[in-house]
């Protein structure tokens, strides 16, 4: 499947993922994650607490790490990062 193809099958799952819940750190979590962006996810995140981020339009989430928790970008099994398209990247059909 082409980038192009990723770009599209995210960007239309996005709009059905704009309901949150806020998370016991105050982060506003997706209730939903899309199922296109579970299909491509790289298995060992933490796909219970992601989040859209506005300024880059980046699927993030929630890493508890030893010493403090943080937002690591969601990635693909590859290493690319899941991003959703922008409307007018969306090709028309």
């Amino acid at each position: 499947m082409t980038s192009q193809k990723y770009l599209t099958i995210v960007a239309v799952l996005t709009l059905a993922a704009c309901e949150t819940v806020p998370g016991p750190d105050g982060q506003r979590y997706l209730r939903n994650v899309p199922e296109g962006v579970l299909a491509i996810a790289a298995p060992f995140q933490d796909l219970e607490r992601v989040v859209l981020l506005e300024e880059d339009n980046c699927y993030w989430y929630s890493h508890a790490g030893p010493v403090e928790t943080t937002l690591l970008p969601l990635r693909t099994k590859e290493g690319r990062p899941i991003c959703a398209a922008s409307p007018e990247e969306v090709p028309a059909t």
